[in-house]
Parts: C-alpha cells; structure tokens; sequence
C-alpha cells in the first residue's frame, strides 16, 4: 500500500507521455485522459483515509533514505490537496471533451502533465523538486493558456509567461543560497538547520527565505503581485479557467508548508517569518479584490478577481499563525476551488449564448436556457459570495470564529465582510445584466449541450457536499493544521522513524 503515494504522480506521468505518441485517435485519447483524471478521485480518498491517522508517510525514491535521497510525503494537508484537485480537473476535462480539446493541439496530454506538476508539488518533501513540480506545472500552463490561440491569449500568455520565468529564477536563487548555507534540500532537515543557524548566517536565510515568499506570492496571486490574473484567466478558454482555480492554491499551500515547517516557530531567530508581511498584503488583496470585481466589464474578469479574493482571504488566515484559524482557511479552500472552478465553467454556457457580446456585461440577447442558467448563476453566487446555506457562508463563519481576540480581529472581520458585500454586489450587477437586461431575440445557434451542463452543475454540487459532510471535512481540515505544528512529527523524517 506504501506505492499508493506515488500513483497520483505517476498516473498522469504515463498518461501525458501515451497521449503524446498514440495516433490521432480523438475518441481514445479522449477515454484515457478521462479515465486517468477520474481514477485520481478515488485514489485520493484512499490516501486521505491513510493520512487520517495522524501518521506522516514518507516514499523514498531509489531507497535513498533522507535526507540524502528524493522523497515523497503524505500527511492530512498533502491529502487533502491531492482531493481538490481531483475533483476540479474531472469537471474541467468532461466539460473539455464536448468539444474545447478540439480548438488546439494537444490538449489532454498537457492537461494531464499539469495534474502531474500540481500533485507532485503537494507531495514532495524536497525543496528542489517542489521547484521542478512548479516548473513542469507552468510549463504546462503556458500551452494550456495559448490553446485555442486568438490575439487576447497571446496577450495575456505573454505577461503569464513572463512574471512566472522571472519568479522561476528568484525560485532558483533562493533554493540555491539555502542549499549553500544549510547543506540539505529536504524540507525537514532545513528546518533543523535553520534553527540552528548562528547570527553570521541568519541575515542570508532570511533573505532567501523572502525572496521565496515573493515567489510564492506571486503564485498565490498576493498584492502587488497579483495583476498578472485577471486577464490571464478571463482569456483563457473555459476547462482550463476552471483547472487554473486551483493553481493560486498552489502557491498558498507553499507558503502553508514552507513557513510552517523551515520558518515555522521553532525557526529560532527566522520563527515566523512570513507573517509581518502576510498579514497586511493578505487583507489590502481582498481589498482590492472585491474592487476589481466590481469594476469589472466581463463575466470571466469578474470571476478571476474573486480568485484574487479568496487567496488574500486564505493568506490573511494562515498569516494569523493558529491551528485554528488555518483548519477553517482549509475548509475555506475546498470551498472557493471548486466553486470558482464551477462558475468559470458556467460563464461559458452563458457566453455561448450570448453570441459576439459573450461574456461582456452589457446587454445582448436574451438567453435560450435562461431558467437554468439563472438558476445555477444565483446558486453559485450565494456560494461565492458567502451567504447561508450554502458552503461559503460556513467557511466564512469558521474563519471569523477562528480570529483571537485583539487587534487581528477587527481589521480581518471589516475586510471579510466588506469584500463580502462589494462582491455580491458586483455579482448582483452581473447577474441583472445577463439575465434580466436583455433583448427579446434568441439566438438561434444558442443551443445548451448536456454534457458541459452536467460537468458544471456536478462541480458546483460541491457546495453541497461540502454542507453535507461539513462536519467530518471540517475536522479533517482541523487535524491538518494542527499536524502542521507538530515539529516532531517531521523531525522523524531525518531520524528514520517516519520512512
């Protein structure tokens, strides 16, 4: 059973390489980049189930055994991870496979190498291979944006592309100076070398340790360096839009895992790095968020500056540095991945009956599916917006609950609440512009296709379940923080007790 751990890498891995020399056959390529994305669903409960006991799995690559070999990690947060994304990319590819493979080349052999990127960088206990996970990642990412071409993507792509090369190189650089200094890349093993640093060294770490902030912020999408999303996710085409809600998560789980663990509260002179900075750049992003979102002038702008929301909502959580807090930003996460994921996908069937007005707030012909689409648009909203019943507005509970008492408490609870109703005002907007503001033709190419209708509403039944199983997935997501301040749970790594 050990050999689980490294199947959500491996699927994908196998199924990117076969997709790329198997003939041009669209309805098998189509089968096994389907099959291979569902199988990852239930191999992540499994490895959830593992995780659940509290024990820290470790696979060691090759049998070298850390910190001197590549190793693989499985604890409650890698779990949990590996699950929502799962769930996203088997919504994002049956929507895919109704036709929006067919606008490029290559499609699902660069789908499935981006779920190898996005796993592996959940599983890898090695600062170095998180670094090759985030690379195989974007690379991925940088086709996926440009499929389908048009004159907007390679716009937006170009500014993708660029910031993420420049954070690649800092990403470089800063893994090479901790290298240098603490002479190991394993995560746990650095962080035992950090907090021992003496003060000739401590000056270097901290440095490296904020230039990897800063690449992680710029992943995680945190201002001043969030500006590259908006226009990258609103070109993209509608499956990779909703598979690209959980690339921000990427970079927040980075931020999670490295500044609790290598600069976490035992880091001795470097204990809590992060979090001068977190903290207000987390609450200015929801800020700003919700602002752009109101200014938006399209469906798709308007939902890529809610992802911007939800990671300052996440890093203002994890900035305040309990295991509480950090339990409900997870339950929180679940929540905002695959709900944005589900209305990306939705913007679309609203597009497509729009004709050349698509997803531009302006008014345009009244819809063939309005009834149904109005319906899902007013669901997801309440869901995004944090309004009971729905999960968000238990997610948003939990993190409110979840502030100490002092002077946190104020600033988290005003920005919250206010980026909360600037949202659901801009959604309100949108909302009467798409469906009530509209003219009295019907487009007659406007037609409503089953298949990307079921994987969207499937996707966007997440908030239900999530409801449903609030209770178990809450305490999951509470056990997850709180092994992620069990220093010595980690420690056993090095000492052998843990491979």
């Amino acid at each position: 059973m050990i050999h689980l751990m490294i199947l959500p890498i491996l699927i994908p891995l196998f199924t990117g390489a076969l997709l790329l020399v198997l003939p041009s056959n669209e309805r098998l390529k189509r089968s096994l980049s389907v099959l291979a994305t569902l199988a990852l669903v239930p191999l992540a409960l499994l490895l959830m189930q593992q995780a659940g006991d509290g024990q820290l799995r470790v696979y060691a690559l090759g049998g070298w055994q850390p910190p001197f070999g590549i190793v693989l990690m499985l604890d409650r947060l890698a779990g949990l991870m590996l699950l929502a994304t799962a769930v996203l990319a088997c919504a994002a590819v049956l929507y895919a496979i109704r036709g929006d493979d067919r606008i490029g080349l290559r499609f699902h052999a660069l789908f499935q190498f981006q779920l190898l990127g996005i796993n592996g960088a959940f599983l890898t206990g090695d600062l170095f291979n998180l670094f090759v996970f985030f690379e195989i990642l974007l690379i991925a990412s940088y086709s996926l944006l440009m499929h389908g071409g048009g004159g907007e993507r390679v716009k937006a792509s170009m500014h993708y592309v660029i910031l993420n090369l420049a954070g690649s190189a800092l990403f470089l650089i800063a893994v090479g100076t901790l290298y240098g200094i603490t002479g190991t890349l394993n995560m746990s093993d650095m962080a035992r070398h950090v907090a021992a640093a003496g003060p000739e060294n401590a000056p270097v770490l901290a440095a490296a340790g904020l230039v990897l902030l800063l690449v992680f912020a710029l992943k995680a999408a945190l201002l001043p360096l969030y500006f590259w999303l908006p226009r990258a996710y609103a070109a993209a085409s509608a499956p990779v839009a909703a598979l690209f809600a959980i690339m921000t998560k990427v970079g927040i789980y980075s931020i999670l895992r490295i500044y609790s663990l290598v600069f976490g509260p035992e880091a001795g002179e470097l204990a809590n790095l992060a979090q001068p900075w977190l903290w207000p750049l987390a609450l200015a992003t929801v800020m700003l968020g919700a602002l752009g979102a109101l200014a938006a002038t399209s469906l798709q702008g308007l939902l890529a500056y809610l992802v911007v929301v939800s990671a300052g909502t996440l890093l203002a959580a994890i900035a305040l540095g309990t295991p509480e807090a950090q339990g409900a930003a997870l339950f929180y996460l679940l929540h905002s991945t695959w709900v944005a994921g589900a209305l990306f996908l939705l913007a679309d069937l609203v597009s497509r009956q729009r004709g050349d007005k698509g997803g531009h707030l302006v008014q345009g012909p009244a819809l063939q599916n309005p009834g149904v689409l109005g319906a899902a648009f007013f669901f997801g909203a309440i869901a995004v917006a944090g309004l009971p019943p729905l999960s968000g507005f238990f997610a948003k509970l939990l993190l409110l609950q979840a502030v100490p008492p002092g002077a946190g408490a104020l600033p988290l609870w005003s920005v919250l609440l206010i980026g909360g109703f600037i949202s659901l005002v801009a959604l309100s907007r949108a909302g009467s512009t798409l469906f009530w503001r509209t003219g009295h033709q019907v487009l007659g190419s406007a037609e409503l296709d089953g298949g990307r209708l079921f994987a969207t509403l499937a996707l966007l039944a997440g908030s239900l379940v999530l409801v449903a199983f609030a209770q178990p997935l809450l305490d999951y997501a509470q056990a997850s923080a709180a092994q992620l301040h069990d220093q010595n749970l980690y420690r056993a790594i090095i000492e052998g007790a843990g491979a």
